[in-house]
């Protein structure tokens, strides 16, 4: 009888040697899955105007090439946009250094240029490289010398950190790709302080007549800016068909 004892706490040893080994395997597999990020954007039907890319529920919309520019010059837009009224509701001074991102054919750039002066300076930030040239032709034209061109991509603004006051975008930032990247860009090129400022038509408003995806309302505005090191500071609707957003950086 005493010979079949040692057997059996050779046996137990073994189970519990299993159980600790499990133990200790177990939680090591468990963290891998809940440390995989969940996806920034979702996939999805692909709307007439947009690209089956989804961001925080808003489908992007396809972006405007370089071949509908003359469009950005049309005079209606003097009356549907009031540029004039947007830059005095800015609130740009002498020396700022700001960033027209999506910048076109340079609209709203050499109005700023004029507003910050000599002292001041403006980037004028596309992807498209046709639109950048039209920027370097027309500046010129305008006798505004205080305007700087850059290429940026999808994903960043290519602009210095700390170094802005504003970062203005007109009708743009709903064709953005990547809109989560690029505002983090965007957040690290202000100085401490620096605003950004939102131009969007309205899509709470039925009677603005632009298509779907190139409008957006202030909460969904909120909702993707504040994702990030921005707080919202005011609302104007004064404009005629859009509304300016204002954040600043934490």
């Amino acid at each position: 009888m005493n010979r079949a004892r040692p057997k059996l706490v050779t046996l137990s040893g073994l189970v519990l040697a299993l159980f600790l080994l499990s133990a200790l395997v177990a939680p090591a597999a468990a963290p891998a899955a809940e440390r995989r990020p969940a996806p920034i954007y979702e996939e999805g039907p692909k709307s007439r105007d947009g690209i089956g890319k989804f961001y925080l529920g808003r489908e992007i919309s396809q972006v405007m090439g370089h071949e509908g520019a003359d469009w950005l010059e049309r005079p209606e837009r003097l009356r549907e946009e009031s540029p004039e009224l947007l830059h005095e509701l800015l609130g740009l001074k002498r020396g700022m250094v700001v960033a027209d991102i999506g910048a076109g054919t340079g609209y709203h750039s050499w109005r700023m240029a004029r507003q910050v002066g000599p002292s001041g300076k403006v980037y004028a930030v596309d992807i498209q490289p046709e639109m950048l040239a039209l920027i370097a032709v027309n500046m010129p034209a305008r006798g505004v010398s205080n305007v700087v061109g850059v290429l940026g991509t999808t994903t960043s603004p290519k602009l210095p950190a700390n170094s802005l006051d504003l970062v203005l975008m007109v009708d743009v930032y709903h064709e953005f790709n990547q809109p989560h990247e690029m505002l983090t860009a965007i957040s690290q090129s202000l100085k401490s302080g620096g605003r950004v400022a939102f131009v969007e038509y309205r899509a709470e408003d039925p009677l603005v007549p632009i298509k779907g995806l190139h409008k957006m309302t202030e909460a969904q505005v909120r909702l993707e800016a504040e994702r990030h090191n921005l707080v919202w500071v005011e609302t104007h609707a004064e404009l005629p068909w859009q509304h300016l957003i204002l954040f600043r950086k934490r």
